[in-house]
């Protein structure tokens, strides 16, 4: 049997977090069995489709880098790929139902429903349709519809024994039919719903697995009944625990940004976005600005692989040790039998860490062409760039070692490209090193002579000029390199004093130390 899994993403809101991780282990596991991984579009609910939300589902898998064997953009043998052009196979499927007794055309009215419902709880009992407004002919249906009735579909579902179903994740899982009800299937417009839909599109593609989030459990008895009575083996499933909250066992969801917020790590997650956001001049939408949205994840400069990796172990372990994993690695070692039943805190320190480690990993020049684009989005360097820009690039994130932990970190550093006409300079910054001391500026003006002498202007022949000079006055250190790193950054910390004049150079160093003394 060849290994088909499918992810059905729908159009109704961005790329969830936890719907990347379902994604992911689809992925992985149709990668790893040498099979197919299907993307198809879950839109049959029109009226909360948002038109501008599928193409960012597509660009998000694309900047994951988990590409899809068959779906949108791709095509493939099974086209189309979006449930709102398959009505034809949907009906078909429900008149194939009726035929056969699994289904009927039911008129009751949703107060009539309602009614039986209350009926039973007020009793203490289950509730199950009585099937009062069930049309058992042609006829019937007629005379229904003449009261001004609105016929929908029903599955005719069993009322005794049980499905016993084999969970590949939750082992031997057992459903009562006396406990399912009746469900719709058909709306009285004639559009289907996902279960009837799901089922089919799953057969007609031949998927192998259904891998999906837990709270699809429930659903299972209703698609295993409508694919048994349209004559199809139904596929294996894996029902995976869910992705939950920051430190707490509840489903992580995109609505509750403000509850999130109240975690100080998540709350620092968002400003980190929002500080590189401010400076990339970007407009910032809290409905996709968001860090259980995917597309935040993107647009800050994290690493794919880092957070493919973190996402892998949120209900996933190889052993109790292993952490790190290249992307072959996750594809070879993954399997089924290693998802855990309970839900996975999400953590944005931990994913903060896999990032982290990922990009001081990174060889210097994939950093280089990872942080570019950033400074040209944020308008400090051309496109295409200068060909001093990698060298100059290359210094800064040598000097700035571990500071930048995002692509977008770079942007701390855009003193380096700001003219020094411009380079900013805030007055609380300024205050302390330069105007404070009595002598601050007097000894700045001093030390500027000599950097002007100098021969070389690398960094160890200015760190010994740094040191003859305060020894020479018989001072601190202090008392010079505060007011010398204000002058030519703007800023009163940073990397290495001696690596950043040295990356400014000459020229320019001198240039914004004379400006620093006219303030």
């Amino acid at each position: 049997m060849t290994v088909r899994t499918r992810f059905a993403p729908s159009p109704t809101g961005y790329l969830h977090i936890g719907g990347v991780r379902t994604a992911l282990f689809n992925w992985l596991f149709a990668k790893g069995q040498g099979g197919q991984f299907i993307l198809r579009v879950d839109d049959t609910d029109q009226q909360r489709n948002v038109d501008a939300a599928l193409q960012p589902i597509l660009n998000g898998f694309r900047w994951l880098g988990m590409d899809w064997d068959e779906g949108p953009e791709v095509g493939g043998p099974h086209e189309p790929y979006y449930q709102s052009q398959r009505g034809e196979k949907y009906q078909a499927a429900v008149e194939s139902l009726l035929a056969s007794g699994a289904a009927y055309r039911d008129f009751a009215t949703i107060d009539e429903i309602q009614a039986e419902r209350e009926a039973a709880q007020a009793a203490g009992e289950q509730f199950t349709y009585s099937r009062k407004w069930m049309a058992e002919s042609d006829e019937q249906a007629k005379q229904f519809e003449s009261e001004g009735r609105q016929g929908v579909v029903r599955l005719k579902m069993p009322n005794d024994g049980e499905l016993v179903h084999q969970d590949l994740v939750r082992g031997e899982v057992r459903f009562e039919w006396a406990r399912e009800q009746d469900h719709v299937i058909q709306r009285a417009d004639g559009s289907c719903l996902y279960h009837l839909a799901t089922v089919v599109d799953d057969a007609d593609m031949q998927i192998s697995h259904v891998i999906r989030a837990e709270e699809h459990l429930s659903n299972t008895p209703r698609q295993v009944f409508i694919a048994q009575q349209l004559g199809c083996e139904p596929p294996q499933f894996a029902h995976l625990p869910y992705v939950a909250e920051p430190g707490s066992k509840n489903k992580l969801s995109k609505r509750k940004l403000d509850k999130y917020l109240k975690n100080r790590d998540f709350a620092q997650l968002k400003q980190h976005g929002e500080t590189i956001a401010t400076r990339l001049n970007l407009a910032v939408d809290p409905d996709t600005f968001n860090p259980v949205i995917v597309d935040f994840y993107e647009q800050i400069g994290y690493l794919p692989d880092a957070l493919l990796n973190y996402l892998l172990l949120l209900g996933w372990s190889l052993d109790a040790e292993t952490e790190e994993f290249t992307r072959e690695e996750m594809i070879k070692q993954f399997s089924l039998d290693r998802v855990n039943k309970a839900p996975a805190s999400f953590d944005p320190q931990k994913l903060m860490a896999f990032q982290d480690r990922a990009m001081q990993q990174l060889p210097i020049k994939q950093k280089v062409a990872k942080v570019l684009p950033f400074l040209q989005q944020a308008g400090h360097i051309d496109d295409p760039p200068p060909c001093e820009t990698a060298p100059k690039l290359t210094q800064i994130l040598e000097a700035a070692g571990d500071r930048v932990k995002v692509a977008g970190d770079i942007l701390d550093y855009t003193d380096f490209y700001v003219s020094d006409e411009e380079l900013p300079y805030d007055e609380k910054t300024v205050e302390k090193p330069l105007r404070t001391p009595d002598d601050a500026k007097s000894l700045l003006t001093e030390f500027r002579a000599q950097l002007a002498a100098l021969e070389s202007f690398e960094p160890e022949e200015l760190e010994k000029c740094l040191k003859s000079f305060v020894e020479e006055k018989g001072i601190k250190i202090g008392q010079i390199i505060h007011a010398l790193r204000v002058a030519v950054t703007g800023k009163a910390v940073g990397f290495g004093m001696f690596e950043t004049l040295a990356i400014l150079g000459r020229e320019r160093s001198l240039a914004r130390i004379d400006r620093a003394l006219t303030l």
